[in-house]
């Protein structure tokens, strides 16, 4: 991640903090008033504006055998643009901006949208296949949320995707020593290759990364106390940014460029990163010594999130990309190039391009090791209010990188 997106998303945080949560509709969504979400979908206005993350919204320009774009724009006459976002810093940056329907955002950015008031509520009774989504999904605290107080929760999108940060590492360097603990990325060791991993090693570019660090001590430390990676008080936050210095010697790079980071594993000689399975199923395909496997200690990951802009132009075709994202076929293929699990589980089966083990290789059976993607908020989730908020791991980090 770019240090100017650092910077520019906390200042959209502590901005966001100061507006009051609301679930209003978009000025341009049809019968949907300040009240309450879209009540019925009418006809397409004819185009859409997405938001997403690389590779998340295919046509087939990359690779003919993935598109799923093209039939949704035939069926429905919305014509749809995609402005990629390559963090999810970014992605809240650009829906504080405005101009968009829809973004896919991960789990560290739902929650500021939602508190921010830059996205609606939804109306999952006018998308069908919503009761399809896993159940651990439906209503999971990154995009519902009791903002009128009334006791229930309130959807702010539809779940798009979902996948894990896991320990990538070189078979060469491990061989038959193959990690099993995050300590290769966080402790200064000699690995099975009889060199050290300094400056072998990389971690990801971006302040939710701390999680990853607090998760490790929740595991090696549990004198700390630390009970969720999100929510960290003063000295658990503080010992999380202290290993994150200590790794800071035994850097390579911060990567958050996919292919940069595939690179760098196929060409400068890095042993072992945190990673997705995107990297290291793509890189593994095509003959390099690359394997993953989630540690010990468990791993974070992202679930993904389609949400509507509270100001959306065009909120018909938005409902209808939403339910035709949850297509089976569509999903399977998603899975199939993101190398991620489908958000319908029935999606992993009968799927050409995902092949019978495409879910399990992806990570479908890891799913309850995962702490997913959130948002940190003084907030800790059993009445304290004294964690360290996000706009605080952001600076931290980027002076981490920095090397103060």
């Amino acid at each position: 991640m770019n240090s100017k997106w650092f910077v520019f998303g906390s200042l959209l945080l502590v901005a966001s903090l100061i507006v009051s949560a609301c679930g209003a509709a978009g000025t341009g969504s049809g019968d949907a008033g300040a009240g309450g979400p879209l009540q019925s979908i009418g006809e397409g206005e004819g185009a859409l504006s997405i938001v997403a993350w690389s590779g998340y919204i295919e046509r087939g320009e990359t690779d003919p055998n993935f598109d799923w774009v093209t039939k949704f724009e035939e069926e429905t006459g919305c014509k749809v643009s995609v402005k990629t976002a390559a963090t999810s810093d970014e992605m809240v940056a650009l829906m504080n901006e405005g101009g968009f329907d829809l973004v896919t955002a991960s789990g560290d950015a739902s929650n500021r949208l939602i508190s921010g008031g830059r996205v609606q509520e939804i109306n999952i009774d006018l998308i069908p296949s919503y009761s399809k989504i896993d159940e651990r999904l439906q209503n999971a605290p990154w995009h519902t949320v009791d903002t009128d107080g009334d006791g229930t929760p309130e959807h702010y999108g539809v779940p798009y995707s979902s996948g894990q940060n896991i320990l990538m590492y070189n078979t060469e360097i491990f061989g038959d020593q193959p990690p099993t603990s995050w300590n290769v990325v966080f402790e200064e060791m000699t690995l099975p290759d009889g060199e050290s991993n300094k400056g072998r090693i990389q971690a990801y570019d971006g302040p939710i990364y701390v999680a990853d660090a607090a998760l490790y001590l929740m595991y090696h430390q549990p004198e700390l106390g630390i009970k969720d990676p999100y929510a960290l008080n003063r000295d658990q936050f503080n010992a999380a940014i202290e290993l994150l210095r200590q790794q800071r010697t035994l850097i390579n790079r911060y990567w958050h460029d996919a292919f940069i980071q595939m690179d760098d594993f196929t060409n400068e000689g890095v042993a072992a990163s945190g990673s997705w399975p995107f990297q290291a199923n793509l890189l593994k395909a095509g003959g390099a010594p690359i394997d993953k496997v989630v540690p010990v200690e468990g791993a974070t990951g992202w679930a993904d999130t389609t949400m509507l802009h509270v100001d959306a132009e065009h909120p018909n075709c938005a409902y209808m990309w939403m339910e035709h994202s949850l297509d089976p076929k569509v999903q399977g293929d998603l899975a199939a190039w993101f190398q991620n699990i489908p958000v319908r589980l029935d999606a992993c089966e009968g799927n050409e391009l995902l092949g019978p083990d495409g879910c399990v290789n992806n990570g479908l059976n890891d799913f309850d090791k995962i702490w997913w993607w959130r948002t940190p908020t003084t907030d800790c989730g059993d009445g304290r209010k004294e964690c360290v908020p996000y706009h605080e791991w952001v600076t931290s980090y980027v002076a981490v990188i920095g090397g103060r």
